[in-house]
């Protein structure tokens, strides 16, 4: 009782997708990503498509089926156009900078905060309260991001520290004299 996924994962033509058991590999005009995947869950490519089957419908297959075919959108999306991240920084003199490709951040503290860059992501500072963070890797974009909001996570008095740019902070009422 095999199933084929609703949505193929449509893939471009400047991208070439190998498939291995265990293993997607796709190729792009940005790069190349890996993705081990589950020996249960069948990916086939054919007519410009990657398709995901599962082999029950039992719970596990059926989640294992969905994150695997999100997986597989999610390198192509990346190898073709990328993903970003934007941060927003609050707080008098909070500001961040580059320093070569590493990001500096003055947060507060009484040492400035220094970021490299692991392989694959890049840092952006158009503005002194504005970070953003680029790569082909959803994950790795979405992990790098939430290092640097955590190092000064925006707090709920005076909604100082740094957020995502869509974010919003709930503000607490202080005390009252």
């Amino acid at each position: 009782m095999s199933r084929i996924g609703r949505k193929p994962v449509v893939v471009p033509e400047a991208v070439t997708v190998e498939i291995e058991p265990g293993r997607v590999a796709v190729k792009g005009p940005k790069g190349e990503l890996t993705q081990r995947v589950s020996a249960d869950m069948k990916v086939e490519q054919a007519d410009g498509a990657v398709t995901v089957q599962r082999p029950t419908d039992r719970g596990e297959h059926r989640a294992l089926h969905g994150l695997t075919r999100s997986l597989i959108a999610n390198m192509v999306e990346g190898v073709t156009e990328g993903f970003e991240k934007r941060l927003e920084i609050q707080g008098v003199g909070y500001r961040a900078q580059l320093k070569g490709s590493k990001l500096e951040l003055a947060l507060g503290y009484s040492h400035p905060v220094s970021i490299d860059p692991p392989e694959g992501i890049d840092f952006e500072v158009p503005q002194p309260t504005e970070i953003i963070v680029r790569g082909i890797d959803k994950q790795l974009v979405g992990q790098i991001a939430a290092d640097i909001r955590k190092r000064r996570p925006p707090e709920p008095y005076k909604g100082k520290g740094i957020r995502y740019r869509d974010e919003h902070v709930m503000r607490k009422v202080g005390k009252r004299a």
